[in-house]
């Protein structure tokens, strides 16, 4: 079972990517969405949303837009960077990029539209690979669709897809409009990786956040060859790790407690974590990054606290990098007790 890092905006970045690579790190790290026309156009931020450390040869480019050349243009682009692939999003509901025909609207279009758009960004990455260039896998990420969504309907769409070359789906199993405390029901993610079993892995992914919920996951839908981890990789970067730990335990491979180096329980120095991922925000992001991503990191990594709210509001009001530290600094020197952790 493969272990990947989801897409998420403003923080599956580079310095996102050596905080959970610090600690083992996962089998692949999927790219927050890059918008295919501002990577045409060469837009001044561009160059933050390529970068591929700390593990290139594990990176997926997440690919958006609402237009069918701009895609193809785009993967043309990606297929001659490093990495494993390139994925196309069709699965994002958030308003800003729904209404504009990218993310889940590409479900919800006529399906010879989405065909073609698919179809062109197949092509160019085949081409691209013809100068010798070894050919990327091309994946989609997705949902179940509309509220009004069906299963033939569904079904139909991947079977296009599949058609259409794409290698790999991964099901994130909620409608359009479903939030996330309605209950993911990956029960699809196993329907798919039966009806393509051999030919077209699946990764499932939603509401896996420790043990127990990935050992639920795991046993609805036992075919599938990937879980994929969004937000709680964020509250807790060594995840992955506690997940392999819980697999090969699973397998009956050893006792399940995870283990350092030196084979004693690891233990986490969640202050030098933090303080870590505010200097490599510095280090891979521009300055006017740095606000969005230290706030949608902290949003979660405080929530492992004593006293979260009272931490989260404090590093989300800092106004610098500098500030971030001094806060960081300042809390775990009033909370001792918070400041080192074991998992699992």
């Amino acid at each position: 079972m493969k272990h990947i890092l989801a897409p998420m905006a403003t923080l599956s970045h580079e310095a996102f990517r050596r905080a959970v690579a610090r600690f083992g790190g996962c089998d692949e790290y999927f790219t927050e969405m890059i918008n295919a026309s501002s990577l045409l156009a060469g837009g001044q931020w561009e160059k933050f949303y390529l970068l591929s450390g700390p593990e290139p040869d594990k990176i997926v480019w997440q690919l958006t837009g609402n237009k069918a050349e701009p895609m193809a243009n785009a993967a043309a682009l990606l297929a001659t960077r490093e990495g494993m692939g390139i994925d196309l999003n069709m699965g994002c509901s958030a308003p800003q990029i729904a209404n504009t025909g990218a993310g889940i609207s590409w479900m919800t279009k006529p399906l010879a539209e989405t065909a073609a758009m698919v179809r062109g960004v197949k092509n160019a990455m085949v081409n691209a690979a013809k100068d010798g260039t070894a050919e990327k896998r091309l994946s989609v990420k997705l949902r179940l669709g509309a509220e009004d969504f069906t299963d033939d309907g569904f079904f139909s769409f991947c079977d296009m897809l599949v058609c259409e070359g794409v290698q790999l789906l991964t099901l994130h199993p909620r409608t359009k409009k479903e939030k996330y405390r309605t209950k993911p029901r990956h029960e699809y993610a196993e329907r798919l990786a039966l009806r393509y079993q051999g030919r077209v892995p699946i990764y499932l992914n939603g509401a896996v956040c420790d043990r127990a919920t990935y050992n639920a996951a795991v046993q609805t839908a036992p075919h599938a060859s990937g879980v994929m981890i969004a937000r709680a990789a964020a509250q807790k970067p060594w995840i992955f790790a506690e997940l392999r730990s819980c697999h090969a335990e699973l397998a009956g491979q050893h006792d399940g407690k995870p283990t350092n180096a030196c084979g004693t329980p690891a233990s986490i120095d969640c202050e030098q974590v933090a303080l870590q991922f505010i200097a490599d925000v510095e280090e891979c992001q521009p300055p006017e990054f740095y606000k969005t991503r230290l706030q949608r990191f902290f949003s979660y990594y405080c929530q492992n606290f004593s006293f979260a709210h009272y931490f989260q509001t404090q590093m989300l009001n800092a106004h610098s990098t500098a500030e971030s530290r001094e806060r960081v600094k300042a809390y775990f020197k009033a909370q001792e007790s918070d400041r080192f952790i074991s998992y699992p």
